[in-house]
Order: C-alpha cells, then sequence, then structure tokens
C-alpha cells in the first residue's frame, strides 16, 4: 500500500490526510493538539489511522511552530551584527506610524535587545563598492561578546550586503570558526533586497525562530523514524510550496504560515477545476478564521508581513499567500471589555484548556462553545462519535462570564457571538476582495476548516457573495492542500532602475544567473529537470511611490527597453484593476527582479465523491435570528456520507460530517456536485427579521 501522508498542525487539533497512490483512496485522522509537545498529535494521528507508514514514500507537513514561536517570544538568545554606525537601525525602526491617532499605540518590542548589538568595522556603498575593508578583528570580537552574554544564535545584517555579499559571507565564516555552536542567519541569502531595517529585522527573526524549528524538526523525525518511516519529508512554505527540511532549517523564516496556507493551495486547486475567475478562500479553524483572494485560480503573493499585526507588528519581508487572519476561530474566547462590551479573542481556548464543551478543562466560553448552546453542533456526533459535547457546561459559562452582566439567557448571549463572529469575519473577506478592487458579488466562497462551514453561508451573506462551496474533507482541507503544493523557492536581487533607462544586458544576465541558482535549488531536491519550471516577476512602481506592484514578465521581455514596454503596460493593467488608477505617462521603476524556481510534484487526483444510497433525515432544535428575539425552531439534520449526486437541502439545515458541520441557512440552498463537494446557492437579498425569520 503506498501512500503520501500530510498533516497539519492546528491551534486545537492535530489533522492527517493519506492518499492511496494506486487506488486514489483518501484516508483521514484527527486529534488533539499538545501545546506542549506539538508533534505527539503527529503520531497519535498516525497510530489512529493505522496506516503502515513505512510503505510511505512521502510525508508532507505544516506547522504553527514557527509563527507560535515568534509571538510567545519563546525564541533563542540572539545576537546581531551591524556594520559600525548601524547599531539603533533595528531598535529604530521606521518612524512612519500605522496608526497616528492612536494615543496607546506602543512599538513593537525587537526580538534582539540593544546589549547584544555589536557592529564591527566595515561598509559598502549602495553599488557596493567597499567603502571600508573588512576589519576581520572586529569580527571576531564581536562574536566573542555575543558568546559571553549567552547567545545562542546570531544574525548578520551588514550595509548594502544585498548590492555585494563578499562582507557579510566573510563574516559567516568567521563566526563558524569562532563559535560554530551558534545558528547563524546572514540577511542577504534570506533577502537580497534593499531596505535595511527590513532586512535585518527578518535575519534576526530567522535566527530567533531558528534553534526551537530545528528542534522540532529532529522531534518529527522521530515521531516518523519510530514508525518506520524513510521516505522523503517535504515542509509546508508560507509561499504555498514546500520546501526539504535541511532548507527549512536553514531557512525557518520561510514557514511562518506554513499551516494556514496548504487551505489556500487546495481551494485555489478547486476553485481553477470549476473555471472560477474570483474566489475567496475561507478558513475557520480553533484559534482564527483566514481569508484568501484566488485570482484564476492562484492566491496573491505578498512580499512580506507583519508578525503581531500591521500596527505594532516585527516586519518579515519574505514572499507569502496573502492571508488576511482575525481572531474569531472556534477557541476564541467570549468575554466583556473594559466598557462592558462583548469581545471575541484574540485570546483563544487554543489546544488545551480549549472550548468548555470539550471538558478538558477550559471555564471561558469560546465560539465553539456558542455553536453547541445553539444546537448547530451535535453533541453525540462530533469528530464522528469520537468526542462528546458538554452543553450544559457550555451554558453555565455563557452564563457566568456573558449573560449575568448583559442580562441575556445563554442562548441569547451565544448567538450575540457568533453575530459577532460573523461580522469580523466579514471585516476579512472584504479586506481581501473590496481593498483588492474584487467585488465579492463575483465571487464564490471556498469555506473549510472544521468551523469554516458552520459560519460560511452566514459570512457569504454578511459581504454579498452568491455562492459558496464546501468541498469534500473540509475539517483536513489544509492537510490535503500540502499534498498539492509544489517544491517552490524564490529569489529576489534589488535592481533599482527605470524601465526605459535600465541596462538591459545586465537584467538579462542577472535573470540568468538567479534562474540558474533556483534551478540549482531543486536539483538538489532531486527534481528531475523536466519538471522544474522557472517564473520572473518585477518589482514595478510608479516614480515617486514609496511601494511595488509584483508584476510577471518573461525573460525574453527582459532583453531591451522595447521588450520591457510590455511589462510596463501589464503593470499598468494591474495598477488599474488594484487602486482603480493608471498612470501610463509616468515613469516607471523597476526596483527588484524576482525570480520562482517550482518542482513541480506527481498531482494526486483523490477518489473522493458523493456517495449514495437512502438519506436519513433527523431534526434537532437549533436556534437562530437577532440578539434578544431569537428563537429555536426544529431544522433538518442531515449525515453528508448519504447525500448521492444531486441531491438538494434547502434550509434551514445543518449537514454533519466526521471533522465538520455544515449550517445552511433560511433562503439558501445547496446541491451535491459531481465530485460531492457541496454547491449552495445564497440568499444575498434576504436577511432575518427580530423574529428569527426571513424578513
Amino acid at each position: 500500500m503506498a501512500i503520501a501522508i500530510s498533516t497539519d498542525i492546528g491551534g486545537t487539533f492535530t489533522d492527517l490526510v493519506a492518499y492511496d497512490l494506486d487506488t486514489g483512496e483518501i484516508h483521514q485522522a484527527k486529534d488533539y493538539t499538545d501545546p506542549a509537545d506539538l508533534s505527539s498529535g503527529i503520531g497519535r494521528c498516525i497510530d489512529k489511522s493505522g496506516l503502515p507508514l513505512g510503505e510511505a514514500p512521502e510525508f508532507t507537513h505544516g506547522s504553527t511552530v514557527a509563527i507560535n514561536t515568534a509571538i510567545e517570544r519563546t525564541g533563542a538568545r540572539t545576537a546581531l551584527l551591524v556594520t559600525r554606525g548601524m547599531r539603533d537601525v533595528y531598535e529604530i525602526g521606521r518612524s512612519n506610524r500605522p496608526e497616528a491617532y492612536n494615543l496607546l499605540f506602543r512599538k513593537p518590542v525587537p526580538l534582539v535587545s540593544r546589549e547584544l548589538i555589536f557592529e564591527v568595522d566595515e561598509r559598502l556603498s549602495a553599488r557596493g563598492e567597499v567603502v571600508r575593508p573588512l576589519d576581520e578583528q572586529s569580527v571576531r570580537d564581536a562574536v566573542a561578546a555575543a558568546v559571553n552574554a549567552g547567545a545562542t544564535a546570531i544574525a548578520v545584517g551588514t550595509l548594502h550586503s544585498y548590492a555585494n555579499p563578499a562582507h557579510e559571507e566573510r563574516i559567516g565564516d568567521i563566526v563558524k570558526e569562532v563559535a560554530p555552536q551558534l545558528f547563524l542567519t546572514l540577511s542577504h541569502r534570506i533577502l537580497r533586497e534593499y531596505r535595511e531595517y527590513e532586512r535585518i529585522s527578518t535575519a534576526a527573526m530567522n535566527s530567533y525562530i531558528g534553534p526551537r524549528v530545528s528542534g522540532y524538526l529532529d522531534e518529527l523525525q522521530n515521531v516518523l523514524k519510530t514508525r518506520s518511516f524513510e521516505g522523503r519529508t517535504l515542509i509546508m512554505q508560507s509561499n504555498g510550496g514546500v520546501m526539504i527540511p535541511d532548507i527549512a532549517r536553514e531557512e525557518p523564516v520561510m514557514m511562518m504560515e506554513s499551516g494556514p496556507v496548504g487551505g489556500v493551495v487546495a481551494a485555489g486547486s478547486l476553485a481553477a477545476e470549476y473555471g472560477i475567475a474570483h474566489a475567496v478562500a475561507f478558513d475557520m479553524g480553533g484559534t482564527t478564521a483566514k481569508a484568501a483572494l484566488l485570482r484564476d485560480g492562484a492566491p496573491d503573493i505578498a512580499q512580506g508581513y507583519y508578525v503581531g499585526g500591521f500596527a505594532s507588528g516585527i516586519p518579515v519581508r519574505v514572499p507569502v499567500v496573502d492571508v488576511v487572519e482575525v481572531g474569531a476561530g472556534g477557541g476564541s474566547i467570549a468575554h466583556l471589555d473594559v466598557a462592558g462590551a462583548l469581545r471575541i479573542g484574540p485570546q483563544s481556548a487554543g489546544g488545551r484548556p480549549g472550548p468548555v464543551c470539550y471538558g478538558w478543562g477550559g471555564t471561558k466560553p469560546t465560539v465553539t462553545d456558542a455553536n453547541a448552546v445553539l444546537g448547530r453542533l451535535n453533541p453525540a456526533h462530533f469528530l464522528g462519535g469520537e468526542m462528546g459535547l458538554d452543553v450544559d457546561a457550555a451554558e453555565a459559562a455563557f452564563d457566568a462570564e456573558v449573560g449575568t452582566s448583559l442580562g441575556l439567557s445563554a442562548e441569547h448571549a451565544a448567538l450575540a457571538v457568533i453575530n459577532i463572529a460573523v461580522n469580523m469575519m466579514g471585516l476579512a473577506v472584504r479586506s481581501v476582495s473590496v481593498e483588492r478592487g474584487v467585488d465579492p458579488r463575483d465571487c464564490a466562497l471556498i469555506a473549510f476548516g472544521g468551523a469554516g462551514p458552520l459560519h460560511a453561508c452566514a459570512v457569504a451573506r454578511e459581504v454579498k457573495i452568491p455562492r459558496v462551496i464546501i468541498p469534500m474533507l473540509p475539517g483536513h482541507f489544509s492537510a490535503l492542500g500540502m499534498l498539492l503544493a509544489d517544491i517552490r523557492h524564490e529569489l529576489v536581487r534589488t535592481i533599482y532602475a527605470t524601465a526605459d533607462g535600465v541596462d538591459a544586458d545586465m537584467l538579462t544576465a542577472v535573470a540568468r544567473e538567479m534562474s540558474d541558482e533556483v534551478r540549482g535549488m531543486l536539483t538538489t531536491e532531486l527534481i528531475e529537470e523536466r519538471d522544474q519550471a522557472v517564473e520572473l516577476f518585477c518589482d514595478l512602481r510608479y516614480r515617486g511611490q514609496e511601494f511595488t506592484l509584483r508584476t510577471p514578465c518573461t525573460a525574453d521581455e527582459l532583453r531591451s527597453t522595447d521588450d520591457l514596454e510590455k511589462v510596463r503596460k501589464r503593470f499598468d493593467d494591474l495598477h488599474e484593476i488594484r487602486f482603480g488608477h493608471s498612470s501610463p505617462a509616468s515613469t516607471v521603476e523597476i526596483v527588484n527582479l524576482r525570480v520562482v524556481g517550482i518542482g513541480r510534484r506527481e498531482r494526486i487526483r483523490p477518489k473522493i465523491g458523493a456517495q449514495s444510497g437512502e438519506v436519513e433525515v433527523t431534526t434537532r432544535r437549533v436556534v437562530s435570528g437577532v440578539g434578544s428575539h431569537a428563537s429555536g425552531k426544529d431544522w433538518n439534520i442531515y449525515q453528508r456520507e448519504q447525500l448521492p449526486v444531486g441531491y438538494r437541502v434547502t434550509g434551514p439545515a445543518v449537514i454533519e460530517e466526521y471533522a465538520s458541520t455544515l449550517v445552511i441557512d433560511e433562503g439558501d440552498v445547496a446541491v451535491i456536485g459531481p465530485d460531492g463537494a457541496i454547491d449552495i446557492t445564497i440568499d444575498i437579498t434576504g436577511g432575518f427579521d427580530k423574529t428569527g425569520g426571513k424578513a
């Protein structure tokens, strides 16, 4: 039995999907996530599945260990080596404030304290010319001081190393000679791009999380080895691709959003198969809800993001699937703020103690508890009956923590929590659609995650999306997406020239050099030449602008300024779509050149689809409506595995399956498609009146 396996560690549960390479059948398993021992959930899922791991040629994995290490500030004691005179760049950061009128704004606390930032004697010009030669003794002294200060990791970020990495390379050699035990990051290897602060911040993050991620990968390999696995391991990246563990150990910053991205990849594959031009991937798990825009099946790629949020987070400048995240997951805690208003998150009950209804020791009501109280979850059928839900405990928690203070019953308080969560998730969907120049009414919502289908119809109605698609295995969709992801690496080089004045020969030579480098990386990962592909992009902007747009191009279009005019026209069109205007007469600047290397993996073709047989319909009391005027009514309850192709379900109704539950609101109509996906038409013209019926 040859199988390909993937696992996804979420905030509450760990998911496993296995694909039988011979028959196309899919197997799934789910178990709780232990924050103190993340890899243990993988072992339990493997054991629960009963699959012969020793016969698996490939194991793909996505994890939250990198991002959690950064957010929880549990990384290594890290030192930073910089050019003399640049010691305070990392701490000062940027002078612009994202929230100019926020009186409570606080700058992010750097990962590296000032006493661990050491200067070395060297300097390059912006063109990479040596202004001051490297003083190697100053490097040795700085490394010795870092070791004496207790550093276990070190990052090197010298001025203008993106233009000429020679000094950083030599500093790296000295660090390995003087203190080989230190985890080492050279900034130009992570990010060969201008903007010193962002490059130094990214390098510091890489070293800060490096030892923890390396240790975790060792734990993972041990879990697999003890179960006789001898195949190839692949790690999910933030950019929608996968990489081998050796690269993940050197560049752990590339897996910051490793977990959520898998579902976006799978949603993109589904959107492309359906021929959907614009779709929103919507993932709701245990800790957060996430949304990402898909254009012709491909997600937008951002060139960086802020760990901890845009306003007060730490910049990490690496390619990442453009995902907007809100603290409205199933485990997000409902509470009253200092003004007595009802809020959700960002605090989460996580995997332990979890929601109150799980019976794992949680005492604070969560979004999952709200769904249990409202009857949307079946207390006897959760995880296919593997877990029971304590609804009485959830009701008591709502009474104690929310209801009594607001003068609401547990049911009314729970419904208020759901309505707030839907509003929060609607804002995330608007961020990736309206703010990207796409009308939600022209989109489909592809919903997944354990809690995604519970709220998908309501979120779609909130933002006027007329169509919702619930794929097969929605509770394991992110893990499934990891089996669909190709190996992917991205290189960047700052060019900084005008499109009509750039040296085309230089540009072509740099593109060729970068293409050769990325093909070499793919070859190292045992990707045959026939399975390799290279894509080129230019980061362009109008003169006077601060930031750029990633614009696709080809090698032929870089050969002359006349050929570059095609790229420039493409940039104008993208600018018009994204911002509603363009300026064809303005000078365009080429800031960076990007090369993406793709190693195509064998396409899996899962043999999953709708079942046929007798459909058994039961009923259960479900509470719906608005605020204190909510009421309970009997809704039809279906089991997904019983629904044949073409079967129609008219809301209000609930469709249950092993790892997820779908709530279909009144007026919405669901049809089982040929591939087993549930295709729902949303009544975006209606709403609920104060009695719980249609307005």
